[in-house]
């Protein structure tokens, strides 16, 4: 039996293995591409302490910058699940220090996205609301509110979010340029204020008009926690999405 996934492939690149969508469109939206290496004759010396490369100082290329690296700056071998490497690889000081910090992301944060949490939901300007639960695809793509009437919004057509605390103006924490909304003062697990809800503005397919959702949490100790929980998550979820979208 085969161990790659429906939908998925596996391709050998110069930096190691990775499982890829088999169609690119549909590959997850928090994915970045491998970099351009830097070509072995633009590499006289290191890129970071410039130690000059010879014949026993060997030369080393970052998977995750392209960058070229003597072996002191470029050894760790660190999980790079934002390029679907299948095994850790080669990445420099600096480079393997973010993968580290986004490893929390896929092996837990991510996972409290695709369970889903419920809101109580208003669509654009309408004074109606409903009970929903919003939760991440599987396949990281899309944003699924599952409720009476479900529907769906598209990660790549969304283009700001902004979570709403319980001491802050409801204009503030807006991400739509890789704000960190935590550092701003944004909630955090056993800090104040508290993440309570979250306004995303998005562009339906096909359609230029900006529509809007707000997602606000229920009002018990334990609707509140789960709501807090995930919408930590998709913030970083939305910082991950803005840094591939520069990425490209």
């Amino acid at each position: 039996m085969s161990s790659v996934p429906d939908g998925k492939k596996l391709v050998r690149s110069p930096s190691g293995l990775r499982m890829v969508a088999e169609n690119g469109a549909f590959n997850s939206p928090f994915c970045m591409e491998e970099p351009t290496w830097v070509p072995d004759k633009d590499c006289q010396k290191c890129m970071r302490c410039e130690t000059k490369f010879a014949f026993i100082k060997r030369k080393h290329h970052c998977r995750r910058c392209g960058r070229c690296f003597c072996d002191k700056c470029c050894s760790q071998k660190v999980a790079l699940p934002r390029m679907s490497f299948v095994d850790p690889v080669r990445q420099c000081s600096q480079c393997s220090l973010l993968s580290q910090k986004e490893s929390d992301f896929y092996e837990k944060q991510i996972k409290v996205l695709v369970a889903g949490s419920p809101f109580v939901v208003t669509r654009d300007t309408s004074d109606k609301c409903a009970t929903m639960t919003s939760r991440l695809s599987n396949n990281h793509r899309f944003l699924f509110l599952d409720g009476e009437n479900n529907f769906e919004v598209e990660l790549t057509r969304i283009t700001t979010i902004q979570v709403l605390t319980d001491t802050t103006n409801h204009t503030e924490n807006e991400l739509d340029a890789g704000d960190d909304l935590l550092d701003a003062g944004c909630a955090c697990k056993g800090t104040s204020p508290r993440a309570v809800g979250m306004l995303v503005q998005y562009k339906p397919s096909g359609d230029q008009d900006v529509k809007q959702l707000r997602l606000d949490a229920g009002t018990s100790e334990e609707e509140k926690k789960a709501a807090e929980l995930w919408l930590l998550a998709m913030h970083k979820a939305a910082k991950l999405l803005y840094e591939s979208r520069e990425h490209q």
